[in-house]
């Protein structure tokens, strides 16, 4: 199996969260079109557990359990990180490895 280096993947990501801006900005779709599913959604893609999700998020099971049971909003970081976990879920994973 071919292992893939995770700098390599987080650059690409990357990459796509700012292409996808770029559209935005350029009046080509509106936020909502382009919107991030919802944290639960993301966790189950990424094969995560609630506690594993909040250890690769940096969070709090109870915030990932509020966020999902859409008491809270994430942060705006907790949403970018989110984004690059839902662009490539196996980011997920990789970030419980560190």
């Amino acid at each position: 199996m071919e292992t893939k280096d995770p700098m390599f993947e987080l650059l690409s990501s990357l990459e796509q969260i700012v292409l996808t801006r770029d559209v935005m900005q350029a009046g080509a779709m509106t936020e909502s079109e382009v919107a991030m599913p919802e944290p639960k959604r993301i966790r189950e893609i990424s094969g995560m557990q609630i506690d594993e999700f909040a250890l690769a998020m940096g969070v709090s099971v109870s915030s990932v359990k509020s966020w999902e049971a859409q008491r809270t909003k994430p942060s705006g970081s907790a949403q970018k990180l989110m984004q690059l976990i839902h662009s490539n879920p196996y980011l997920g994973r990789q970030l419980l490895e560190r």
